[in-house]
C-alpha cells in the first residue's frame, strides 16, 4: 500500500517548510509495518525547472492540468512570497476539489494566504502567520471567527500552519495520513522538538 502525495513546486517556494515532511514521506523509515514509502509527485505550472528560495532546482513531474483527483492522497502547498498572484489559481482550484473529495490538503505559511484569498478559510478552522496580516492582505477574507491562535490546525482534511512551524505542520500531515503509529509520531515530534535522547530510544522502540 502506497500513498501518493502531490507537492506543489514554484519559483521562490519556501523549501525548508516541507523538509521534515518530504523526508519522512519519501523514506518511510518510521512508517507502520506493511506501508510502503509514499510516492511524492512534484506538480508545477509547467514542466520547466523552478528555483526554490534556497536555490534548489526542481523539475516538476507533472503540471497542474495533469493532476488526477482519483489517484492522490494528499496535496502539499509550501509557503512562498507569491501566493497572492493569479499564477496560483489553478492549484487553488485543485485544492478546493481535493477538499470536496475528502483528500488531505496541507498549506503552510504563504499558502494559507492563497487559500484565504480563494475563500477556502471562510468556514473552516485554520491558522496562518498572523490574523491581522491575513485580513490586511486578503480583503475578501471573512473567516476571522474560525482563526485559531495555534501554529498548526487541522479541520477535517484541511491542515494549515504558520511558516515558523514546519515540524508541527509535518506532525499534522503525517497524522492525517496515518502513516506513523501514535507512539511513533509522538516520539518523533518530541525528539525533533526537544532534542532529548530519551525520545530517540522511544522512537526506535516504537518501530520494533
Amino acid at each position: 500500500m502506497k500513498n501518493t502525495v502531490y507537492l506543489y513546486v514554484f519559483d521562490s517556494m519556501s523549501d525548508w517548510e516541507i523538509g521534515y515532511l518530504t523526508a519522512e514521506l519519501n523514506s518511510g523509515r518510521y512508517f507502520r509495518k506493511g506501508l510502503a514509502p509514499a510516492q511524492i509527485v512534484t506538480v508545477g505550472l509547467e514542466k520547466t525547472p523552478v528555483i526554490t528560495m534556497g536555490g534548489l532546482k526542481i523539475t516538476p513531474d507533472i503540471t497542474v492540468d495533469e493532476c488526477n483527483i482519483t489517484s492522490v492522497d494528499a496535496l502539499i502547498l509550501p509557503g512562498g512570497n507569491t501566493w497572492t498572484e493569479d499564477i496560483h489559481r489553478p492549484i487553488l482550484k485543485f485544492a478546493e476539489m481535493c477538499l470536496q473529495e475528502g483528500i488531505v490538503v496541507g498549506a503552510i505559511c504563504g499558502a494559507s494566504i492563497g487559500l484565504a484569498q480563494a475563500g477556502m478559510l471562510d468556514s473552516r478552522s485554520h491558522t496562518s502567520n498572523d490574523l491581522a496580516y491575513l485580513k490586511m492582505i486578503c480583503p475578501s477574507y471573512t473567516g476571522e471567527e474560525y482563526y485559531k491562535l495555534d501554529v498548526a490546525v487541522t479541520d477535517g482534511k484541511l491542515i494549515t500552519a504558520s511558516g515558523v512551524a514546519p515540524l508541527e505542520f509535518s506532525v499534522h500531515v503525517l497524522g492525517a495520513l496515518d502513516v506513523f503509529s501514535p507512539e511513533t509520531l509522538d516520539a518523533w515530534y518530541r525528539l525533533n522538538k526537544t532534542h532529548e535522547p530519551q525520545y530517540f530510544y522511544a522512537l526506535m522502540n516504537s518501530i520494533q
